[in-house]
């Protein structure tokens, strides 16, 4: 499931300079070998995005014994990367020039484009042989625009966006969907492995992206009715870790109430328990509905319940929650019931 560094500036800020900051007039010294590496050496991967999802995707290759040289625009992330054992590079540029196996995880398309075809971009210095896996949540559209331009170059595009939220990225227990061609899928599986437990080849590329859409709107729309189940069990007198139990020995269990509980207190080491920081932010979720809902429009598929869990989100977004965790949505529900909850509901989604 896709969340980026915001030490300082947000993460529209960041993205839109990630390769504007760069100088342009760095050169890619070749400081890295990208022939392949002798039997039993393990090869240098670049890793490009280092948020709450990428930091530990990255970390968990420099722990696994891969040489990884790692570029972000928020320079404490890098610093943070270089002391566990990675190299940095100056920009995505310099990073393609000097490896043949690519890792992205950036936030929305608009970030991948400028990432991968901007003027110090992946694109500009690719050799010829790379592998880049985008594990970004995009249009499926752009994945395969991304794709195009890499064939062009005698290169390969995968998209390979994940689930699992914050913990699955730190215990390298995530869920990649691969979408690309079958002939470099092994290839792809030797490096994902490393960041997973599970990676699933969904077919040509695009359908990665296709998954994790799919997915990401019934996490949205399961999250808003966990939310929802546990405002109003409480306020029936129960008990909100024992309603829990229920729920998750019961036929309403979803991942939304058995991993990643929006009451706060339910579970430890959840972002409802931590003020609702870090984890998926809302904003994020908003965009990936956006994205399932023109994907729904472009193929005349009835998504009632995608639709609305989008215009929440939304509304969400536009009241200034986009920076916290997206089951932030029961604190919301909460603070909105009571005596006059229809007042405020019309308050809250009418302005």
């Amino acid at each position: 499931m896709a969340g980026v560094s915001r030490t300082v500036l947000t993460t529209t800020q960041m993205f839109s300079r990630f390769v504007t900051n760069t100088s342009k007039n760095i050169s890619c010294k070749r400081c890295f070998s990208v022939t392949r590496p002798v039997q039993g050496e393990k090869p240098l991967i670049g890793f490009i995005g280092l948020g709450n999802m990428g930091n530990h995707m990255a970390r968990n290759l420099v722990s696994k014994g891969y040489p990884v040289l790692v570029y972000d625009v928020n320079t404490a992330a890098v610093d943070g990367l270089k002391q566990a054992g990675a190299k940095t590079a100056s920009n995505p540029a310099e990073i393609a020039a000097n490896t043949d196996r690519i890792v992205t995880m950036l936030p929305a398309s608009k970030h991948v484009q400028e990432v991968y075809t901007g003027n110090n971009g992946i694109f500009s210095k690719v050799v010829k042989g790379t592998i880049m896996l985008d594990s970004s949540t995009i249009d499926p559209a752009v994945s395969q625009d991304m794709a195009k331009v890499a064939e062009g170059k005698g290169a390969f595009y995968l998209d390979a966006p994940v689930s699992g939220g914050v913990n699955a990225a730190k215990q390298a227990l995530l869920t990649f969907m691969v979408g690309g061609p079958d002939s470099k899928f092994p290839e792809a599986q030797e490096i994902l492995q490393n960041m997973g437990k599970n990676v699933v080849h969904c077919g040509a590329v695009g359908t990665g992206q296709a998954a994790k859409i799919c997915n990401n709107m019934l996490l949205g729309i399961s999250m808003i009715g966990t939310s929802e189940t546990m405002n109003l069990g409480i306020k029936l007198g129960l008990d909100p870790k024992m309603l829990a139990k229920i729920l998750n020995m019961s036929s309403g269990r979803c991942w939304s109430s058995d991993t990643y509980n929006p009451c706060p207190g339910v579970f430890e080491n959840v972002p409802s328990s931590n003020n609702y920081d870090g984890g998926f932010g809302t904003a994020l979720m908003t965009k990936d509905l956006g994205l399932a809902n023109n994907a729904a429009k472009d193929t005349n598929s009835a998504v009632s319940l995608g639709q609305r869990a989008f215009e929440i989100y939304t509304k969400m977004t536009e009241k200034g929650y986009g920076g916290k965790d997206f089951s932030v949505i029961f604190k919301i529900l909460e603070e909105m019931s009571g005596p006059e909850v229809e007042k405020k509901k019309k308050e809250f989604y009418d302005q």
